[in-house]
């Protein structure tokens, strides 16, 4: 089969599907969203949806946050994967928001990966889900799952992957593609074991295709 086929029968099939998909983070402003992110890295959205609603409400703005104390950020988040570096990086990037950005979580993905603990993943997240732009961020389910499927061909980075895949996703899919990829990762194309018993993808999923002929 070849790649452009596969796309267009995989967006078909999760527009068919899937038409509704969204980030599984709480959050209600862009600062919220940050905060979320920067915490999600290898973190479980639902541990983090744990975590959040206190650190909100001591923590409501950048401004607050930018005037803590590492030590007491810490105690927040420390049920969450890496919590010292997360601590320092939320920390710092509260105070570069307010320094440099007026207290304003900026819409470009370049400037958004000058705030500490923002990598181009996250900044891509932001970019997409809170400004609707055209950017799709690439973790550790996407990486797989367009891999597994036949999305991407020998793509070693995060980056190869995205530039791989922006190239067939019409720009306007792009930011749902995202969640699609997400969350059929996240439920159905799981790392250990894939479910491909249950998947709607099989038909044109190059891993089932190699499974289908063991």
């Amino acid at each position: 089969m070849r790649r452009k086929e596969r796309f267009d029968k995989v967006i078909a099939w999760f527009q068919e599907n899937m038409p509704v998909a969204e980030t599984e983070l709480h959050y209600s402003n862009p600062y919220e969203l940050l905060v979320a992110v920067i915490l999600s890295a290898q973190c479980t959205d639902k541990r983090v949806n744990q975590i959040t609603p206190k650190f909100f409400e001591r923590f409501p703005a950048p401004e607050t946050l930018a005037r803590a104390e590492v030590s007491e950020v810490f105690e927040y988040i420390r049920s969450c994967s890496y919590p010292n570096n997360k601590s320092k990086n939320l920390v710092g990037m509260a105070q570069k928001l307010i320094g440099e950005f007026g207290g304003v979580v900026p819409s470009d993905v370049d400037e958004l990966q000058k705030l500490p603990g923002v990598g181009r993943k996250t900044a891509n997240v932001i970019a997409s889900v809170v400004f609707n732009k055209p950017a799709l961020a690439v973790d550790t389910h996407v990486f797989r799952v367009a891999a597994r499927i036949g999305l991407t061909k020998d793509a070693k980075t995060p980056l190869e992957t995205e530039k791989q895949l922006v190239k067939y996703i019409p720009e306007d899919l792009l930011a749902i593609a995202h969640h699609w990829l997400i969350l059929h990762g996240r439920y159905v194309c799981i790392a250990r074991k894939p479910k491909c018993g249950e998947c709607g993808l099989r038909d044109f999923c190059d891993y089932y295709s190699k499974l289908d002929k063991q």
